[in-house]
């Protein structure tokens, strides 16, 4: 059964719960249009904090969704790593990524991290050829689909 595309899913990392959704959208630079894939994840645990946006804007030598032949989710450099953003073990690499470099969920405050700082390490995780969880994160991530209410923007 095929999910619904404006759903947001879960994450379990531990004891903590994320919900995440993945938007594609269009900016004007320099007079052009440009291709952006944003990815948000939102605390969901007993305190929940302030929601991170995790952001890939396309640019040289990298590549994000604008259509074929690329499918939909996937970012990545050219020449070396690439991810899909639908898939929750690269979701999960992403916030271990970010966890690693110091993000932590502040009382109501949405912080956004430039995606490409985070992906060397995240696909390197992904292909277990690197790792960048926290020492006391659990390895198995899990996901459902479950409505936003109240979604901090």
């Amino acid at each position: 059964m095929p999910r619904k595309q404006r759903r947001a899913r879960r994450l379990v990392v531990g004891a903590h719960t994320y919900l995440w959704t993945l938007r594609h959208s269009h900016t004007v630079v320099g007079g052009s249009r440009t291709c952006r894939e944003t990815l948000t994840l939102y605390p969901r645990s007993a305190a929940p904090g302030g929601a991170l946006r995790i952001v890939f804007t396309k640019g040289p030598g990298r590549f994000v969704p604008g259509g074929a032949p690329l499918g939909s989710g996937d970012v990545g450099h050219v020449r070396g790593a690439s991810l899909n953003l639908h898939e929750p073990g690269a979701v999960r690499a992403l916030l271990d990524a970010a966890s690693a470099r110091g993000w932590r969920p502040r009382a109501r405050l949405t912080e956004e991290i430039d995606g490409w700082s985070l992906l060397e390490a995240a696909a390197a995780a992904r292909a277990g050829t690197g790792v960048v969880a926290a020492p006391s994160a659990v390895p198995v991530a899990r996901t459902t689909p479950r409505a936003v209410a109240g979604r901090h923007r």
